[in-house]
Formats: C-alpha cells, structure tokens, sequence
C-alpha cells in the first residue's frame, strides 16, 4: 500500500466498503504526521471535516470558546464572521461546529461542488490561521460589563450565556455529573462546554496557549465524504498545511483506573420556590473501550449498542418497564450507553423520584440485571434489539444530518485513539458473528451484564436533588465576586472595564469592508438552478381512502405515512392526540398486551411512532390537522407493517389506567424538562397560537398549553378515569375511518408494487361509519379548553432558569400583506444579519431567528438562552424599521437570495421527501405555487425587502409578545407592562 503519494499525504489502506457503498482509503501526511479518511461514493451530499484532539485541563470552557473564536476572522478571510457570511450566501447543507469533551470537530456539507470548495477553503483557514484577539475573546468567550463606573458589574460572553442556559436544564445538569462520577480522574470530568462559575477565571493567554498546542496537522483528523474528486480533497488540505512542521501535541486521552468500590454523589438544581420539583437519580457503569484492542473491537461495540436497546430501548423493554413499573418515578433517567468517547459508559434511572428512593431505585436495576442473568434475555426482546440494530445500520437514515457526517463522528469513536477508523464504519461480518453466538444459544447479554454491570465495581449512583434557594445563592455568589472585583480595581479600573466594553461594542457594529467582505469566496446568482426540484407523486384512492405515492431510491425500505383528519373531532380533544398515539403503540391491542405488541413492531419493522401535522391551507386561512402514524419496514417485510397497524387500528385497548397513568407522567416530566433546552420553541408555539386555528393545535398538543392539561389530566385518570377512557375511545371512534385516511407511500418501484395489497388490505380493515362525539364530550374538558383558547396580547412565562428567551410576532395577513418570495429572503436576511449581530454579537445571546409561516402570514421573532429581555424586544423593532429604510449594495443582495435558495433546496432523504411532499399536498403548496416563489426570490430587489419592511414596521405596534426564564426578570417586566406573569415550574 506504501509509496502510493498525492499531494504529500502517503497511502496506508485501501478498501472497498460494501455497508456504505464506499471505497475508503486512509491517508498520512508525510510531512505532519496529519490523518485523512477519504470515503468515496456517488452520495451528492458531500462532507467534509476536520477534527482536533482537545482534552480541557479545567472547566473553564477554552475549547468551547476556541470553537467559537475561530470562525471569527482568519488570515486569508479578515471579516468579523466568515461563518456568518457563510450562512448568509451558501448553499450549505450543513454548516456548524461542536465541542465534546475530548475533541473540536469543523464539517461543512454541500451538493454543489463550487459551494463545497468554498466552505472547505474558509473553514480550514479558520482552523490554522485564525484571527484570535483579545476582543474575539471577550465576545465569543466571557468580560466585564458595565454602562458606568458607578453602574452593576456583570459577566457578558456568547459562550458563557449559552452554558448559563445549560446549568439551568436539570436534564443537562444529571447529564454532566453522572459522566464526571464515573471519570472523576481524567478529561470526561471535566466540562469542555463551561461551566458560568469558572469561565470568568480563563485568560486570553491561555485561550491563545490552547489553540497554539492543539489546532496544528500533527492534532489534526482530516475527513471527506461523497462524490467529489479525492485528489482535489487532499490538494485542499496540503495547501493549508505544509507550511507546518510535525510536533508531538501532547493530546492523548488517557483511560480512566477502575474504582475498587462504588461511589455515591449527591448534586443540587435550582427550582422553583413552592415548586413540586422532585430528585432524579441515575445509577452508572464504566465499561470497555469503545473500540478495544483486538479482532472483535466491532462486535464488542455492537454488541453493547444493542444491549442497551435490549434493555431499554422501548416501552417494553425488561428495565424500562421495571423502573416505569416501580412507581418511583415519571420518567427513565440517563443517556443510556454513551459511546463517543474513549470509555463507554452506561447511565441510566429515574426523574421525579423522592429523595429517599435512590436505594429503591438501584434495586429495581440491579432486580433486572439479576433475573436477566439468572433467567436468561427474553427472547422476543433479542429479536427486537437485533432487528432494530441491524434496520438502522442498514438505513442511516441520519434525518438533517448528512449521512457522511453521521459517519464522521461515529468514526473518530475509534480513530481518534489511533484504532482502524473502518471498524467504526463495517458491520457485515460483526452482525452475522453475533447472529451465529446468538443462534447458538451463546449467553452473549447475559454474559455481557453480569462482568460489565453486576460485578463491575466501578459504579456510580448520582442524586440530583432540588434546591429553591440555589438561583438565589448562585446571583448572590457572582454578586459577591463582582463586588470584590469591584473593590479591587477602584474608580480607575471601573473606568476602564466602562471603556472596554463600548470599545469593543464600537467594533462589534462597525461593518466589515466591501474589501475585506470580498474575500469570502461564494456562488453567483447565475449559479443556482432556475427550477425547483419536484417530487413526483401519484394520487390514488381505495374504498373511499385517499393514497399518495412516490417511486425513489430507498435502499429496499418502505416508508408509511397513515393520516387521520383531526377536523373530524372537536378541538376539545387535541391535548389528547399526543397521548392518543402513545396509547395505540403502547397500551397492547385486544389480541396482545403491550409488551408483546412492542416486541413485535421492533422486530418485524423499523419502527411505528405517532405524531401529528398541522398548518393553514394556502390561500384560504383554513387548517389542515392530521394525526399520524409514522412506520416503515424493509421491502419484504412490508406486510407485517400493514398487519401490526390494521391490529393496533381495529382492536385497541384503551383500558389500562396504570399504563395510561404511567404514559401521562412520562410525557409531563418530559415537557417539563423540555422548558429549559427548547423554550424557544414553546414561546414560538405560544405565539403563533394567537393567530390561526392550526397554530392553536399544535400549542395545545405540544406547548404549554398541553403542559396545563397533562398536569389535570394526570388527576383525571385517577378520579375519573372512565370519563378519560371514554375520551381515548370516542377520538379513536372519529378518528380512524376509511373515508377519513391518507396513505402516504415512498418506496422504490418495487417496494411500491410489493406494498400494494398489504396497504389495501389494512384500509379494508377499517370501519367508515362516523360516530357524533359532541355529546359525550367530558365537562372539566370542555371547562379546560375553554379556558386555555384565551392567550393574552402580553404574556410571561416564569422558570428557574438563568436566562430568558423572548418572542414578538405579528399578524401580516390582517395588515393586508400577501405573501411574496421576497419576504423570505427579507426574513432571512434579518436573522443572519441584524438579529444576529444586535442579538447574539453585541447582546451575548447565544442566539435569536425569525420564523415566518407564510401559509398563515405570520412573522415571528425568538432569541434563545438570552440574558436580556427588554433590550431583545427594542432590537425587534429596531430590525423592522432598519427593513423599511434598507439601504443593500448588490453583493449583500445576492448573498441574501442564496441563503434563501438555500433553504428552499434543502437536501432531504428519501422519507423526509415523501413526508415534505405530503404536507405540500396537504396544504395546498403546488409545484406551480413553489416555482413563482422561487421566481420571485432569485428576482427580489432591495425596494420588496424595504415594502416588507414597511408592513413590519407597521405592525410592531399590535405584535404579540410572550417571554419566558428567570422568574425575577419575568416578574419586573410583567409587572411594568400591566401583563400576565404565568409560572410554568
């Protein structure tokens, strides 16, 4: 394989690849000692990386803030924000950055080969030759902040803001202390993110001292994916790095010694004052290296990875079950199997459990593992894990992640730690070993639990407890230490932090060049393709039900859609739907109890989930809402996924009060947790909720209006739990008719044609007589929906959190605005320009965006894990009337209808494809409609974005506003705005 040179890198294997239909080749820098791991395909979605190895010393988030500050100005690229410019004029399909607790990874994906060269070009500028100052650094990282020298002293920083937004998630929190248990010696017990209370302690020379040790070829993994020239790959990557001379960067992770005895650790949260916040308690294992060292590596790795779907992949799954079962708790706690890192871990437990239950907690774990051990894996759920493995290794369906960058990071699993990178990527041979040890009646799980968990002594119970004074005592610590910071500097050093910090705002909005702007390689408008591309469908019916169907490439998969019209049952029973699905998947059927039913969809299919769509018919105001039933299969089992649904559809049983109890309390604690890491989302919900029928569905069903309903509704199933079966029971009774069905079918032709019968089969199934429900409908239902339908103008919603995320939005259809491809690129230009810069730059925001549903004609504006608030809602108007009066050269302009482009040509999978297809038809979004807004886009001007602006400047006065975080900054404003203060926790 030696002596085979491209480009100064060497040859080291060579390979095809069959699972991925890859040739693979690694490569090795001769000059730097730099890796590449070069895959070849014919996918479009081309990928491309570059990883470090960046072990932290200390949580002072250095390679959190590095991340960041790299993409901020480079040697060839000298603007403020490459990445920015990147986002605003790309046709990227992927573009980002992250920080694990070993390593900085930097992908780019695109399907236009120009636009690919242009991202890998900025990025590995970026990396090498970054333009790191001391502003960068308090920007992105963490600085002083005072309007006068007699004024507050506070903390400011991208970064610091977004982890502030982190240590308020309890999920986050029980995360990051179960995996510092378990690695209390080594890097993992460390936070490579940050942690607020020691970001402030990190200097700018050793921020500079990081980069310089770590970000060099000898540190350095090289990735590339897809249908691109290798050559061309290489030549990129030497052009960066021959100026370098090898080094020994000192990066080595080092394994974590086994403990001789188990450890106990009890951790706070901050929560609510009177709050009903409980402990969550997680129980935690070290186990083997992801990839050991020997032939097996692979298998051992998969067979973990199935292990832990065996245990507690599904409802129905022995642990799951067991601790959902116990009555300890709402919801299973813990990551599971973490496998990321150089160690495997596994973590697992309970939420919502009492204080005093972390024995009982352990035991019913330790209960599972002993019977498992003594009796043997039940062997429906073997089939089940085994099935579900090998289905998504066969699919990588990696969702809106580019396939090749799923890949990517599931390799430098290994191949960081200097194992072959292919034993990350090949399966074949692993799944068809462990298929014979199983076949063979090999006690492989068995075996696996009772050295790696049962007698394993290196354990870890971690309790995370609640603590109502915790927000308190942590403002009053930084209080303290600013004080003393304060004392220390004097009326002189006051000053100077006053200066500094309008010094370094003057530059944050100080515009970039025209020279310097230019340098950023981009696409030509004449570059983009003038025409969408379609998605083929064919509209079918059989006995009265409706069926859409499309022929693509799904690699032998059968993906369903089955849709059910909600506007056949009153509003009322929305807050149900979501429970509804769960309770069809996970409550049995007449002929099998639950757990068999979920044994049977895991090992027969690639999975069923429920779920829901909803939106406004274009055009006509109207909504369009449909309960849904996700599932697919391989080709040859397509009939098992047609007859497991037409059971689950024709013979429900809605009477179990302990399971449907159990279901309510998990979807609670969950929508609970989701506060903190999604509440941008919930004040997006809650806004869009004040102006269209579908936007108050989808809120009741997944916003906090749902949160206020499972909350009684957990009440009702024990008081009145007829009246709530009767529910489940009349919604499935409207619901699932014939007359009232969409199938939704993407397949090959093959798949298609296999799929045919089984499909009708199932629609013959079912019933189409119609039953009136608004009769049976339950009092305190009607009572609750009527009392959540009335949102107010201004609203705030208070959580133990440390930082807020604000929302405005405004109706553009009642100010007579009819929507124009124009308003997308206006839209757009706003987020990753003006909010971008006023919001996340100058306001330490991690971040903000607009969302504009131009179904309805509703724009809106959210930022996320934001330290202000008011200031946020002036930057809203600020940006509307900065719109009417824009003044754009012809580059800003071009750049704004690519990042537009971008976004309407997203790349999409086979099963997304035929799900975006389905909501076009459903909302009445023909291919015709979509081209004249492409037209329209690639045509718009700067005087369309100014006469959007106009209509959002006009509108600002009656916006909506709701606002959610800290209780007490929620409180103040609420109280000053004569507005609703709402406390959700």
């Amino acid at each position: 394989m030696s002596g085979v040179h491209v480009h100064g890198f060497e040859l080291v294997q060579e390979q095809e690849l069959p699972e991925l239909h890859s040739r693979v080749r690694l490569y090795r820098h001769l000059k730097t000692g730099a890796r590449y791991l070069s895959l070849t395909n014919d996918d479009e979605n081309k990928v491309f990386g570059v990883s470090f190895r960046t072990p932290p010393s200390d949580s002072t988030g250095v390679a959190h803030i590095l991340e960041h500050s790299v993409l901020c100005g480079s040697r060839k690229y000298p603007v403020k924000e490459p990445f920015v410019e990147l986002l605003k004029g790309s046709m990227k399909t992927f573009l980002n950055a992250f920080t694990f607790p070993d390593k900085t990874c930097y992908p780019v994906a695109s399907t236009n080969l120009r636009d690919f060269y242009n991202l890998m070009d900025v990025y590995l500028d970026a990396v090498f030759f970054p333009r790191l100052t001391e502003e960068i650094f308090k920007q992105e990282g963490w600085h002083f902040e005072a309007e006068s020298a007699e004024g507050p002293l506070s903390y400011k920083g991208v970064v610091y803001n977004e982890m502030r937004g982190a240590y308020s998630s309890p999920d986050s929190l029980l995360h990051e202390h179960s995996q510092h248990s378990i690695f209390p010696d080594m890097t993992y017990g460390l936070d490579s993110g940050g942690d607020p209370r020691v970001i402030p302690q990190l200097t700018f020379e050793q921020f500079m001292d990081f980069h310089r040790t770590y970000y060099h070829p000898s540190n350095a993994w090289f990735y590339a994916y897809g249908d691109d020239p290798e050559e061309d790959r290489l030549a990129k990557a030497a052009e960066y790095i021959e100026e370098f001379q090898a080094i020994e960067p000192g990066s080595d992770v080092p394994l974590q010694a086994k403990f001789s005895a188990p450890k106990e650790i009890t951790e706070y949260y901050a929560a609510s004052e009177d709050s009903e916040s409980k402990a969550m308690v997680t129980v935690n294992w070290l186990l083997p290296e992801t990839f050991p060292e020997g032939e097996k590596a692979g298998e051992v790795n998969l067979s973990f990875n199935m292990l832990e779907h065996l245990l507690i992949g599904l409802p129905a799954s022995p642990l799951r079950k067991a601790l959902i079962e116990s009555g300890l708790g709402d919801d299973v706690a813990g990551v599971g199997l973490e496998a990321d890192l150089r160690q495997m871990y596994f973590s697992t437990g309970l939420k919502g459990v009492k204080p005093e239950d972390g024995d009982a907690v352990q035991a019913v774990i330790e209960g599972v593992f002993k019977d498992i051990v003594e009796n043997g894996a039940p062997r429906n759920a073997v089939e089940a894990a085994f099935n579900s493995v090998e289905f998504e290794l066969r699919e990588q369906n990696t969702g809106s992640f580019p396939r090749g960058l799923y890949i990517m990071v599931r390799t430098l699993s290994g191949w960081l730690y200097d194992k072959d990178p292919v034993e990350a990527m090949a399966f074949e041979d692993d799944l068809a070993s462990l298929r014979r040890r199983i076949d063979s009646g090999e006690r492989v799980f068995e075996d696996l639990i009772r050295t790696h968990f049962l007698e394993n002594p290196h354990r870890t119970r971690v309790t995370l407890l609640p603590d109502a004074t915790l927000g308190e005592k942590l403002q009053t610590e930084d209080a303290g230490k600013l004080e003393v910071i304060r004392q220390s500097v004097g009326a002189e050093g006051m000053e100077r932090i006053v200066e500094e910090a309008k010094e370094l705002e003057r530059l944050q909005g100080t515009p970039d060049s025209a020279k310097d702007l230019a340098t950023i390689p981009r696409l030509q408008l004449e570059d983009l393709d003038k025409e969408n591309r379609t998605i083929p469908v064919t509209e079918k019916s059989h006995a009265g039900a409706k069926i859409l169907e499309r022929a693509l490439d799904a690699r032998g998969i059968v993906y369903l859609d089955l849709g059910f019209d909600m506007l056949s049952i009153p509003d009322e029973y929305a807050p149900f739907i979501p429970l509804y699905g769960r309770a069809l998947l996970e409550m049995g059927t007449q002929r099998r109890d639950f757990v068999d039913l979920g044994m049977q969809i895991a090992s027969r299919t690639g999975g069923i989930d429920p779920g829901f769509f909803t939106s406004t018919i274009r055009g006509t105001g109207r909504p369009t809402a449909w309960f849904l039933l996700r599932g697919k299969a391989t080709r040859d089992k397509g009939h098992y996924l047609a007859d497991i649904l037409g059971e689950v559809l024709t013979e429900p049983n809605f009477d179990n009060q302990s399971r449907f109890k159990q279901i309510v309390l998990e979807e609670k604690a969950r929508l609970e947790h989701r506060l903190v890491p999604a509440g941008h989302m919930m004040v997006a919900n809650r806004l869009m909720a004040r102006f269209s029928q579908a936007g108050q569905l989808d809120e009741r069903m997944s916003g906090v209006s749902q949160l206020f309903f499972l909350r009684e509704l957990a009440q009702k199933v024990d008081n009145a739990w007829d009246e709530v079966r009767c529910s489940l029971e009349t919604i499935h009774a409207s619901l699932v008719r014939r007359t009232n069905c969409l199938a939704n079918v993407t397949a090959e032709e093959a798949g298609l044609a296999a799929f045919e019968l089984p499909l009708s089969s199932m629609l013959d199934a079912l019933s189409d007589e119609k039953m009136a429900v608004e009769e049976t409908l339950p009092e305190w239902l009607h009572a609750f929906a009527a009392n959540e339908l009335v949102v107010p103008d201004t609203e705030g919603l208070s959580i133990p959190a440390q930082v807020n995320y604000v929302g405005k939005a405004l109706d553009l259809a009642a100010l007579g605005y009819t929507f124009h491809g124009s308003a997308s690129v206006a839209a757009k230009y706003l987020r990753n320009g003006f909010l971008w810069d006023r919001i996340r730059v100058q306001g330490g925001a991690y971040g903000a965006f607009t969302m504009l549903d131009r179904m309805r004609g509703v724009l809106a504006f959210c930022s996320y894990r934001d330290p202000n608030l008011e200031r946020t809602l002036e930057v809203y108007d600020e940006s509307a009337k900065h719109l009417a009066e824009l003044e754009m050269d012809e580059d800003a302009r071009s750049k704004a209808i690519i990042g537009s482009i971008s976004d309407l040509d997203a790349y999409m999978l086979p099963d997304a494809k035929g799900y975006a297809s389905m909501a076009r038809y459903l909302t009445a979004d023909t291919d015709a409609l979509r081209q004249r807004m492409r037209e329209e886009i690639l045509a718009t001007t700067v005087e369309d974005m100014r006469r959007f602006g106009q209509v959002v400047n006009q509108g600002m006065a009656q916006a909506k506003i709701t606002v959610l975080g800290d209780k007490n900054a929620i409180d103040d404003y609420c109280m000053r705005q004569g507005a609703q203060a709402t406390k959700l926790l």
